[in-house]
């Protein structure tokens, strides 16, 4: 019966077992999900606990279990002038409280005086009605401040003149020297007149002042100022930057929207001491800006990113009168007062030739042929036009016709014409390479007009009128004045004013004989704006030849001033 027994569990217990197996085969795989958080763990309690954890100073209720730790930490946090702690941080920070102290400006001013005459003021932080505790000066004074000076005795009225004659109520004080003669001293003026007979020579001429930085007959020179000429691409300050690769034609600008400009970018103080006298922009990108002064020297600055001086020309014995870049800008022409017009390479900063004027008369202004480079005209002061050709270095050509002194030359309808103007209140429009005048503009009413600007249209000439006028002629084939275009309102009779257009052509601007830079709109004449830039004669004014809204402007002041 056992045995029987025995063989039914048997039996029994291995046909569950056969059930089980056969259904874990049949069960599917059990899938696990796992929650991965890779946040790192930041303090070593939530968030709010960390918040229960802060107690404000009075506050009364606590909504949380705190350990004694907590509750007997010491106050931290901001105070005021008193020394309790802020409850509330104030909105002018988050990282404290910040105390606005108001004080009379009558309150200060008696509280400053007293400072300077007594030594002592009230302190401010303490009470702003100025009562309160003393601030006490660290300066010592030896006597009391603005006390009364001892007045002079009145004198005899018997002595007329001499050491104790009458003065009487006009009498003064003492250690006083209002009314004295006032002068160098004989020792002073025994130096003074030595060094005067040490710069002059034996026929009474003045010798020239040593520290020159160019003498007559030295070699020319440039100075570089930048740490190293080449980039690490092998390229120097004439590399031309991206955006300004591309040519850009006047129909293109004038699409262009144009801004008066309203802010300074960079001021370059001192840049020539005595004045500066002209600046332009290089041809087509306007990345460079050159400029020439009267201390004799041609400087050429970054325009576009660093605005840094780059290289000065050293190779005049006087004042640069006018610079002038070929149409590619790698040379320029400086005219100046020593009768010198020299060319420049303006990339390595060598001078390429040196043309001089015949009987030392000055070159008042140079200007290169558009068309080709290797020909310029020079204006001189001997009322001639001279035509140079830098390859045979001789004049090819002259235009006398004037009968002053030439003051500028302005090429137009493409290059095969150029107009003069001169002291003679003149305008002469000549055919280029033919000494025969076109047209003669000449009238009993007219004035001189030192400075000419072109339109970028090349259908218009403004001329900077001696009688505070800016005039505008035609340059079609009649060329007559446009009286119903004048632009008035600053004041530049006596001075060569250079006036210029946006590259769009909207904006006329020009500088005056007050320091101040005028801009009026082309189409309706209108004054948009003019502000105060110098201390000086605004003498040149020059906008960039790609950005519509940028305009640099110098002085006699010395400084160059580019505008946004």
């Amino acid at each position: 019966m056992d045995s029987f027994n025995q063989y039914g569990s048997g039996s029994s217990d291995s046909e569950n077992d056969s059930e089980a197996s056969s259904q874990r085969k049949r069960a599917k795989p059990l899938v696990r999900q796992y929650k991965i958080d890779t946040a790192p763990e930041v303090g070593g309690c939530s968030a709010t606990m960390q918040l229960a954890a802060y107690i404000q100073p009075g506050q009364r209720e606590i909504n949380s279990n705190l350990t004694y730790d907590v509750m007997t930490q010491p106050s931290e946090g901001p105070v005021d002038s008193e020394g309790t702690f802020v409850s509330r941080v104030s909105q002018q920070g988050t990282s404290g409280h910040a105390e606005i102290q108001a004080v009379d400006e009558t309150m200060f001013r008696s509280q400053e005086r007293m400072f300077r005459q007594h030594g002592t003021a009230h302190d401010p932080s303490v009470n702003a009605q100025g009562t309160g505790s003393y601030i006490q000066s660290t300066v010592t004074s030896s006597g009391k401040n603005n006390g009364k000076l001892k007045r002079k005795a009145k004198g005899d009225v018997s002595v007329i003149s001499g050491p104790n004659a009458y003065l009487g109520p006009w009498a003064g004080y003492e250690g006083e020297t209002k009314g004295q003669i006032t002068g160098p001293t004989p020792e002073q003026q025994a130096e003074y007149d030595l060094r005067q007979a040490e710069n002059t020579t034996a026929s009474g001429s003045i010798k020239k002042p040593k520290g020159r930085l160019y003498i007559d007959g030295q070699e020319e020179r440039s100075i570089f100022h930048g740490q190293s000429e080449y980039d690490s691409l092998g390229r120097t300050y004439m590399h031309i930057p991206s955006q300004y690769r591309h040519e850009v034609s006047y129909e293109e600008l004038s699409k262009q929207s144009s801004f008066v400009p309203k802010s300074l970018v960079k001021e370059w103080k001192s840049a020539h001491p005595g004045g500066v006298s002209a600046i332009r922009f290089i041809p087509s990108s306007g990345h460079l800006l050159l400029s020439s002064g009267m201390d004799g020297t041609v400087k050429i600055f970054d325009a576009h990113s660093s605005y840094a001086l780059q290289r000065t020309y050293i190779g005049h014995s006087k004042a640069v009168r006018d610079i002038s870049f070929s149409p590619t800008g790698t040379t320029f022409l400086s005219s100046s007062y020593d009768s010198f017009t020299k060319l420049w390479d303006t990339e390595t900063g060598k001078c390429l030739q040196r043309f001089e004027v015949k009987s030392k008369k000055i070159p008042n202004v140079a200007r290169f042929y558009p068309e080709d480079p290797n020909v310029f005209l020079v204006g001189q002061s001997d009322k001639k036009i001279v035509q140079w050709d830098i390859r045979a270095n001789e004049i090819v050509q002259q235009y006398n016709q004037h009968l002053d002194a030439i003051n500028s030359l302005t090429f137009f309808d493409s290059s095969r014409r150029f107009i003069s103007t001169s002291d003679d209140k003149s305008m002469r429009v000549w055919e280029f390479g033919i000494p025969v005048v076109i047209k003669l503009i000449a009238d009993p009413s007219m004035h001189a007009v030192p400075s000419v600007a072109l339109h970028p249209s090349n259908k218009w000439l403004v001329g900077q009128s001696m009688d505070n006028r800016l005039v505008v002629y035609s340059t079609s084939d009649k060329f007559k004045q446009n009286r119903r275009k004048e632009f008035t309102g600053h004041l530049s009779a006596g001075f060569a004013c250079h006036p210029s257009f946006s590259p769009n052509g909207r904006i006329l601007t020009s500088g005056d004989a007050e320091g101040q830079v005028w801009c009026w709109d082309w189409q309706t004449k209108r004054v948009l704006t003019k502000w105060k830039a110098h201390e000086k004669v605004t003498i040149d004014t020059a906008w960039h030849p790609r950005e519509t809204s940028r305009v640099a402007t110098c002085s006699w002041d010395g400084t160059i001033k580019y505008w946004n």
